[in-house]
């Protein structure tokens, strides 16, 4: 058996995600042209041989399950742990938003009482990377620590924790959205035995104490024994309609692909089987990202196109996002715009958005 259990948080909410996450949450937001946000981390613990995942979700998961489904595509759709889909509340006010991952943790505690595996990776389901969990498990064991906290010397985003660390790996500080020098910001993905999960759990919920970060990791700092381990490679976590377009457009580089899709780990999606795309005799397609099952008759340029898009003869795209089943008629010309799924564009529309702000357009919207 296995000895890592997943847990990912699947619940966050962000404002500045705007149309984006009108009808999903943002760890269920379409990316690289064929995959959700969430595929990563749960390919993540996969690859490192986890057989047993809890997604703990609040509001507007349909869309999560609707992508999920059994987890067959994850190889989780078993009849013992495999996949499961944890909707929850907070136990004392189930119709307001959870406060913090204590909290959460608080809701699926009988749950996590019933786990299988002495040790527990927790994650948020919003960041994009491809990492060898298998391998901070393995350093977690080594440097005896009591949470192994995955961090990153680049910076991810202005809002990042930072975690002061000496050299020998061990955490001697933690820094709220600090704009400090130095220090390694945090990636919010922990390891932690199932033992001293439950004990932290039980203390936190008995003083109604709710963050993660602030009970546990700043508070007890002096008590546990917080060791860093240090990712190197590509990390992304998407906060804003700007970052959602920056980050997907920097996968028209072919060295952020090679770090995100490697062959030894790779990342699992739903699969559509759709047949292969299909380009027009006139058509142009220039430093683009387009996935299976489309028909590319116009012009597409330094853009990101899903499953199912039909460019029509005539249609210029440059420098968009357009997700599944996005139609895009004879003579409209978008730029910087970001097409959320089943949108359909009229003939001869103009669409324009700035590299910065870019235009981003709901769901099933005819424009």
């Amino acid at each position: 058996m296995n000895r890592m259990h997943g847990i990912i948080f699947a619940y966050g909410k962000c404002a500045k995600l705007q149309t984006l996450v009108e009808q999903r949450v943002a760890d269920s937001i379409p990316y690289a042209a064929r995959c959700r946000i969430i595929d990563f981390m749960i390919s993540n613990m996969v690859n490192a041989g986890v057989t047993d995942v809890g997604i703990i979700l609040q509001d507007k998961y349909q869309s999560m399950l609707d992508h999920l489904g059994s987890g067959k595509d994850w190889d989780l759709s078993r009849k013992h742990g495999g996949l499961r889909l944890l909707p929850s509340a907070p136990k004392n006010d189930p119709s307001r938003e959870f406060r913090g991952k204590m909290e959460a943790l608080a809701s699926i505690e009988s749950y996590v009482q019933r786990i299988r595996q002495d040790y527990v990776v927790l994650a948020n389901g919003a960041l994009i990377c491809n990492m060898p969990m298998g391998d901070v498990l393995k350093e977690h064991i080594r440097s005896s620590a009591d949470i192994t906290c995955v961090c990153t010397p680049k910076r991810v985003t202005d809002k990042a924790t930072t975690y002061m660390v000496d050299e020998a790996g061990t955490i001697t500080d933690v820094l709220s959205r600090s704009s400090v020098n130095g220090g390694y910001d945090a990636l919010e993905v922990y390891v932690i035995s199932k033992k001293l999960l439950l004990e932290l759990i039980a203390e936190c919920d008995g003083h109604n104490e709710c963050s993660f970060h602030r009970a546990v990791l700043q508070d007890m700092k002096n008590k546990l024994k917080l060791h860093a381990y240090v990712f190197r490679g590509y990390a992304a976590r998407i906060v804003s309609v700007a970052d959602y377009y920056e980050r997907s457009m920097e996968l028209l580089n072919a060295d952020v692909r090679a770090d995100l899709f490697t062959p030894d780990r790779p990342i699992r999606t739903k699969d559509r089987s759709d047949a292969s795309t299909y380009y027009g005799p006139e058509s142009k397609c220039v430093n683009s990202l387009v996935s299976d099952g489309c028909i590319i008759e116009g012009e597409v340029e330094n853009s990101i196109i899903f499953r199912g898009v039909h460019v029509e003869k005539g249609a210029k795209i440059s420098g968009c996002i357009l997700m599944q089943d996005t139609v895009i008629h004879s003579g409209a010309t978008m730029k910087y715009a970001i097409a959320d799924k089943n949108v359909t564009v009229h003939e001869n529309r103009t669409l324009m958005g700035h590299s910065n702000y870019p235009l981003s357009i709901s769901k099933f919207s005819v424009v």
